[in-house]
């Protein structure tokens, strides 16, 4: 049996909120106090040529953003073309996501690194092989997670049923992270500290940061927003 990581589980209100982004700057932001990590995007669906290879985004920045950089097959066990749900892509491609392969490829990078940073896919609750996915897989490794949330209209809800849901699967929420996705919100401080007295009153998560609109998104920017304290203290309980 490999080794179970040691590290945390990045997911999110939804997709396109900024999974990748917060996940690269928690990886930047624990490597400055010291550690050596690995980002690790179990599934990644979306891909585009590059020189003859295919190439998702997520999995390039997390590889650049690991310390000491990682190969992408390091990073990401099941890579798919089509940019849709991964269950979808897989069918398209003729291909069955093997929930073992995705455990198997976050236990190799336990044994290389102090911290993994596993990115879910889309949000909480996404299908990937038959009645098997993305909250089975958290419960699997059983990291303690980390909820990035959209800033946009509906976030609240989408907040809180996520966290509720991580709960549901016996996970810890071990803090929450504010995207700033839609530059252009009205009450965006009214929404955060709604955010921040329901997610601490009833999930005890911590607010970790916020990350604001940023013209030229980078690890570095998003690292500088976070306070990873809370979460090294889990981890050193881990």
């Amino acid at each position: 049996m490999r080794p179970v990581p040691r590290g945390l589980f990045v997911t999110g209100t939804d997709t396109e909120v900024g999974k990748t982004l917060v996940s690269c700057g928690l990886l930047q932001a624990l490597a400055d106090q010291g550690l050596s990590t690995a980002g690790y995007k179990p599934v990644a669906a979306g891909t585009e040529a590059r020189g003859g290879v295919e190439v998702n985004e997520d999995v390039a920045a997390l590889c650049a953003a690991s310390r000491p950089p990682l190969p992408s097959e390091a990073v990401c066990a099941c890579l798919l073309k089509a940019a849709c749900a991964p269950h979808i892509a897989a069918r398209l491609e003729g291909r069955a996501i093997s929930p073992s392969a995705l455990i198997d490829g976050a236990r190799r990078l336990a044994g290389q690194a102090d911290v993994v940073v596993v990115e879910g896919v889309g949000g909480f609750c996404v299908p990937l092989a038959g009645d098997w996915g993305t909250d089975d897989l958290a419960a699997e490794l059983a990291l303690p997670v980390v909820l990035v949330v959209g800033l946009r209209l509906g976030c609240l809800n989408h907040a809180l049923l996520t966290a509720q849901a991580v709960r549901a699967r016996g996970l810890t929420l071990a803090g929450w992270v504010a995207n700033r996705i839609d530059p252009r919100m009205p009450w965006t401080e009214e929404n955060l500290a709604t955010l921040q007295a329901r997610l601490a009153r009833h999930f005890d998560a911590p607010h970790l940061g916020t990350v604001p609109w940023l013209e030229a998104p980078s690890a570095r920017a998003a690292a500088d927003c976070l306070d990873v304290a809370p979460l090294l203290s889990r981890l050193a309980a881990a």
